[in-house]
């Protein structure tokens, strides 16, 4: 079943319970997913892709409900946080602390990285490897820490 066909599978659901906002969640997804599949490119899009818009989804809201809470505006983080619950749903079971950075430590151990200088070719090969199922900015924590110990 496609990205699409269970957003609207959920989008029916979400209606039938009233609720707004898993409602405004989803069709922010179809929203997207229309804009990507209509962009000019007369290609289907892949599933990485699909992947790669939904994350794109919750890293703004989690970015929104940052700045609203540094502002003391909790009442307009918690909408953005309840969507965050919704849009999350879509992506692929994401990973633990430790399984990312057991597969970092592979990957250092396989391309025989040193240092800082090293930490593209590191990042380029595990981002790859974990594509959706891990954070970008844990990922890149994570490989700071092992490079510079």
């Amino acid at each position: 079943m496609s990205l699409q066909s269970k957003v609207m599978e959920q989008m029916k659901v979400a209606m039938k319970a009233k609720d707004t906002v898993a409602l405004e969640s989803l069709r922010a997804i179809k929203s997207a997913l229309l804009l990507a599949s209509t962009s000019g490119s007369g290609s289907e899009i892949s599933v990485e892709d699909e992947v790669k818009l939904v994350q794109k989804l919750v890293k703004q809201r989690k970015d929104s409900a940052a700045i609203f809470i540094e502002q003391g505006r909790q009442d307009l983080a918690n909408p953005e946080l309840a969507q965050v619950a919704v849009i999350e749903q879509f992506l692929p079971e994401q990973l633990t602390e430790e399984e990312v950075e057991k597969v970092v430590v592979q990957t250092i151990d396989a391309t025989g990285a040193t240092g800082m200088k090293d930490m593209g070719k590191v990042m380029g090969i595990v981002s790859k490897e974990l594509a959706g199922q891990a954070d970008g900015k844990m990922i890149s924590t994570i490989v700071k820490q092992k490079l510079n110990a």
